[in-house]
């Protein structure tokens, strides 16, 4: 089974987008309710805003199926990542709207999550470690992107409208301090797009998991708000507005894959 797609760069850059797929095995889809069978909760169309990064020589991985099936940024026990906060699970059976994803009494059991862990969750987790070894292994260091997007107003997760650009280091301990640096500058130095470092979203369980400074492997995740470059009602791709979008994050990925000044 092709549970996603890898790209083979031949630069230091990983980027990882656990939330574009939206296929739903047939089985699984019968189950969801009418809403939750559109998969609102995509990170619609990533892999085509972050296309340019081929170019940059980067290795792009892009899993085939829906967060509904499996959450590819959730840890395999289902820790939660934000105690206390309002938050999806590894297999969610809650929609941003607060709205049920599957039928009454069709929720997943025990057996069933753990069989999805094995099928969907552990092969995507094989290629990212997989690849972030053979990068490391080329070039002595790697950046792992975490590529994510969300509707820019999710009252069950957050209090009003959600920042353009949201950067996420696990509060400083997925990165280095000079990459989360060169980053904040370049998101400072665009004001057309508010932005925020380590807020509401601080970095996901690959970020948090992955992240490994001291090791070679900076890790940032970048959540931004649909509404730049997607109709967030249709879910319509909106080239215009996406163009500047990707200028935007063109330029931070040439600042992820800049050479660390020497100590």
């Amino acid at each position: 089974m092709d549970i996603c797609s890898l790209h083979r760069g031949t630069q230091p850059l990983l980027v990882s987008l656990p939330h574009d797929g939206s296929e739903l095995p047939a089985d699984i889809a019968a189950r969801l309710t009418p809403a939750a069978r559109r998969v609102p909760d995509t990170d619609w169309h990533v892999a085509r805003l972050y296309e340019f990064a081929r170019e940059l020589g980067a290795s792009v991985l892009v899993p085939r199926y829906s967060r509904y099936v499996v959450d590819l940024n959730r840890p395999s026990d289902n820790a939660s990542l934000y105690p206390g906060q309002n938050t999806t699970g590894l297999c969610p059976i809650v929609q941003f709207s607060g709205e049920p994803v599957y039928q009454a009494g069709e929720e997943p059991r025990r057996e069933e999550i753990e069989r999805r862990v094995a099928t969907y969750w552990q092969p995507y987790h094989d290629a990212l470690a997989g690849e972030i070894a053979r990068l490391r292994a080329a070039h002595g260091r790697v950046v792992l992107w975490e590529g994510h997007s969300i509707r820019s107003r999710v009252p069950f997760l957050f209090e009003g409208r959600l920042p353009d650009f949201n950067l996420g280091t696990a509060d400083g301990a997925s990165c280095t301090v000079g990459l989360q640096q060169r980053l904040a500058a370049i998101l400072a130095s665009h004001r057309q797009y508010t932005h925020v470092i380590n807020g509401r979203f601080k970095g996901g369980y690959i970020t948090r998991h992955y992240g490994r400074p001291g090791d070679g492997v900076d890790a940032v995740q970048l959540e931004l708000a649909q509404i730049n470059y997607m109709d967030e009602d249709t879910f319509e791709y909106q080239p215009r507005r996406a163009q500047h979008t990707q200028q935007q994050l063109r330029a931070l990925l040439v600042a992820a894959l800049a050479q660390p000044a020497a100590p």
